[in-house]
């Protein structure tokens, strides 16, 4: 019987094997695929470990139930430590999640190919966007003011002082932005070129009526509201060593935009969450965007307990938001919120919460994703602290509308730390947010007076 050939070998004229040195026909990974395959397969890995983990903190809390159907204070600790696990495993799967993402953003191409026809009419070009002002803007920002590179910033001077950055370095800051703001990933974001954008929002749609044939058909117009999104300023200050600036080897820009966005992002999520709007003493306290927790003063739903949260609570919620936004609905909480909501089940025994088992897949409660930010209000356990506070929300957060004033600045400062060998920067943008369709999200506050 002939011997099966084998990719990679080649064969004489005895029949006889030996290695094959050229480059076979079959198909071999890259480094760039091996280490993607290598990704997917962790996060899968991962992904099927947490739910078994899960399952098992499951079957071990029904375990150590007591006739009442109370925990065993033995085993209370045994299973925070199995939850701690739990989540743990989903921060980790976030984090290749994460890297994946980051990895394909830098394998993309670099360039783009030529479409204009020969002798057609080019498009204008905006001039912050050229290669000229980019040149100069890093050069100016490493120290040369000289007459030439002034004059090709003069284009993007700004009032206060400082120079619009950049067009790569604005999508690099904005990417940083996105990538630490996860409310950004969430509502509607524009551009606005003006200080104030008005949004008209239909208010009521009209109705339709019967009528008997020959009778005139009442008229029923539709009314709209108006919500204004101004651009309320945002700033921030870092420091560079004299050593780093002049690095020609060191990507600069990058290391700004990162630091930037990373302030900026996290400023920015706050204030779509807790902000407080148009400020009444601006001399005291600044203008900021209007937070979501801000606009819902009526909470749709407020627990028994000013330290729990119980099945109910959530149905009442979710049941709460009218049907055509739940279609598009999330859930957002403090991670000691989803600990609490991981343990709620339903009238059948069922957990409410479910991990995400497919890559790029979120958690979810009652079908619907849920994301878990700092900025919402925590459980610490204690019934005077945590009464009233408003600790979950779930809706559509794409009527949260958030609106960007186009050019963001920076300034170097050269005298501030001279002392020190360093230079200052002051990067700033002006931003507003605003939920401009509050019925689309619903609220939960706690209330009670705790255990």
């Amino acid at each position: 019987m002939d011997e099966m050939i084998r990719p990679g070998f080649s064969y004489t004229s005895e029949g006889k094997t030996a290695p094959e040195r050229a480059t076979p026909i079959f198909w071999r990974p890259t480094r760039t695929s091996r280490g993607k395959r290598n990704h997917m397969n962790s996060i899968i890995e991962l992904r099927e470990k947490r739910n078994a983990l899960w399952e098992k903190t499951k079957a071990f809390l029904e375990e150590h139930r007591d006739e009442n159907g109370m925990v065993e204070a033995s085993a209370v600790e045994q299973y925070d430590k199995m939850t701690a696990d739990v989540k743990a495993l989903g921060d980790e799967i976030k984090r290749l999640e994460d890297q994946m993402e980051m990895d394909a953003k830098l394998s993309a191409a670099t360039s783009v190919p030529l479409q204009n026809k020969p002798g057609a009419p080019k498009k204008p070009v905006d001039p912050i966007a050229t290669d000229e002002y980019a040149r100069a803007f890093w050069d100016n920002m490493r120290g040369d003011t000289s007459l030439e590179v002034r004059n090709a910033l003069s284009v993007g001077t700004d009032a206060n002082g400082g120079y619009t950055v950049p067009d790569e370095f604005e999508r690099k800051l904005v990417e940083a932005l996105e990538e630490n703001n996860i409310f950004r990933s969430l509502a509607h974001v524009i551009r606005t070129n003006s200080g104030t954008r008005t949004i008209p929002v239909a208010a009521d749609n009209g109705a339709a009526s019967w009528v008997e044939e020959g009778n005139a058909i009442g008229e029923s117009d539709m009314t709209f509201s108006v919500q204004t999104l101004s651009a309320y300023k945002l700033g921030c200050m870092i420091r560079v060593s004299n050593e780093l600036l002049h690095d020609s080897a060191f990507d600069i820009a990058g290391h700004i935009a990162k630091r930037f966005g990373i302030r900026f992002g996290n400023a920015e999520e706050d204030a779509f969450i807790n902000g407080t709007g148009v400020s009444a003493n601006p001399a005291t306290t600044p203008s900021q965007p209007t937070g979501i927790l801000t606009t819902m003063t009526n909470p749709a739903v407020t627990t028994a307990n000013a330290t729990t949260i119980t099945f109910d609570d959530v149905y009442k919620l979710y049941y709460a938001l009218r049907s055509p936004y739940r279609k598009k609905a999330v859930f957002m909480c403090n991670e000691t919120v989803l600990l609490q909501l991981m343990l709620l089940k339903d009238k059948n025994d069922r957990y409410l919460w479910k991990p995400g088992l497919d890559i790029g897949k979120p958690d979810t409660i009652l079908g619907h994703p849920i994301h878990t930010t700092t900025y919402m209000p925590a459980i610490t356990g204690t019934a005077n602290t945590d009464k009233n506070k408003k600790v979950l929300l779930f809706g559509d957060f794409q009527y949260y509308w958030i609106a960007d004033r186009t050019n963001r600045t920076l300034r170097r400062l050269n005298e501030l730390y001279a002392v020190t060998d360093q230079v200052g920067f002051i990067g700033t943008q002006r931003v507003d947010g605003k939920l401009i369709l509050p019925e689309a999200m619903q609220c939960m506050k706690l209330g009670g007076t705790g255990t």
